[in-house]
């Protein structure tokens, strides 16, 4: 994705209390196929879950930060529940990616 900016995304979900379950389930199944498009169109690059939290740690990929917010991010089923934590990347000189070239 030739000129896509990269971000690291910290996400924390919170379900409001009182929410119906069957809400949730129907969110989260929605979430996992929306994070399967998001991967096949090259938004979301990598995910992680530090072990023992709940929280997520990923590499995103958008135009810019407001790009992310609104379109890529925001189009998960669950953002409205999620705050997130965007740091923009750039390239390393030592990156061993950059320097495979």
């Amino acid at each position: 994705m030739w000129g896509m900016k990269e971000f690291i995304v910290t996400i924390r979900t919170t379900i409001p209390q009182g929410t119906d379950p069957a809400e949730v389930d129907r969110r989260r199944a929605a979430e996992h196929e929306r994070a399967r498009e998001l991967t096949a169109s090259g938004h979301l690059f990598r995910l992680w879950r530090p072990v023992g939290e709940t929280r997520s740690i990923g590499i995103w990929l958008a135009e810019d930060e407001r790009d992310l917010r609104e379109n890529v991010l925001g189009s998960l089923p669950l953002w409205p529940w999620m705050t997130a934590e965007v740091t923009e990347l750039e390239s390393h000189p030592n990156d061993p990616q950059r320097n495979q070239w």
